[in-house]
């Protein structure tokens, strides 16, 4: 990373957080994949394949990656057959450093754009899918209601988060991994273990996978979900009616 110091960490649950999540997304960009592949031991490729396959027969689809950061489910979607992503992130760098690992003329569109209000006419995908991003985005609803405006009836949903543990277990693999591992390994890797504390607080400041498919089902999803193992990240997986 440049000399330049990290901008300042925001705040789990706050809902004026976005610009911070920005910029902190930005700065951790150039070592953001290393950091991921390193702290989770390479499953974090594991678990997005998983999330891609279970948004079934891609081939010809028109598919939106949500809070797209460095593309690997774009790549994922696309190599699944994927005629088309529509790759949406708030983070400019993020993208940028993405896209800068694309095929020449891959068929991916890019967005810096916010979750809660995407640039897509109703009914655009066949699939979306999203890894890792809702934890930062405030309004959580208003998000999936542009999931559910976007995709086409039919159309399937995966996300793919660490939501707010709700067993024993998973309370103390997270409060181990997040609050020991995360800080330390993110910020020897990025340079920026602020960073690293607040995404482990934002789990605390999140919905738990049984909320996240309530509100799934709410807006017109047949939801099912699961967890990944280890049991510390987890898949909801919706068919919009």
């Amino acid at each position: 990373m440049s000399g330049a110091p990290p901008p300042a960490a925001p705040v789990p649950g706050d809902p004026a957080r976005a610009e911070r999540v920005r910029a902190m997304f930005d700065a951790l960009a150039p070592r953001y994949d290393l950091a991921n592949r390193v702290l989770s031991l390479g499953l974090d490729q594991a678990w997005r394949r998983r999330a891609v396959r279970a948004l079934g027969d891609l081939r010809g689809a028109v598919v939106v990656d949500l809070c797209a950061g460095t593309l690997d489910l774009t790549r994922m979607a696309l190599d699944a057959g994927a005629a088309r992503v529509e790759a949406v992130d708030f983070a400019e760098a993020m993208l940028r450093t993405g896209r800068a690992r694309l095929a020449a003329g891959a068929p991916v569109e890019l967005h810096v754009a916010d979750a809660r209000a995407l640039p897509l006419p109703d009914g655009r995908a066949d699939a979306l899918c999203c890894g890792f991003g809702l934890r930062n985005v405030p309004e959580l609803e208003r998000v999936l209601d542009e999931c559910a405006r976007v995709l086409r009836p039919g159309g399937r949903v995966a996300v793919l988060d660490f939501f707010r543990p709700e067993t024993a277990l998973s309370r103390f693999l997270q409060a181990t991994y997040n609050r020991l591992v995360l800080p330390v390994g993110g910020g020897l890797i990025t340079g920026f273990s602020e960073a690293y504390r607040y995404l482990a607080g934002s789990i605390d400041a999140f919905v738990s996978r049984g909320e996240f498919e309530a509100l799934l089902a709410a807006r017109g999803f047949a939801v099912s979900g699961r967890d990944m193992l280890p049991p510390v990240a987890s898949l909801v997986v919706g068919v919009r009616r």
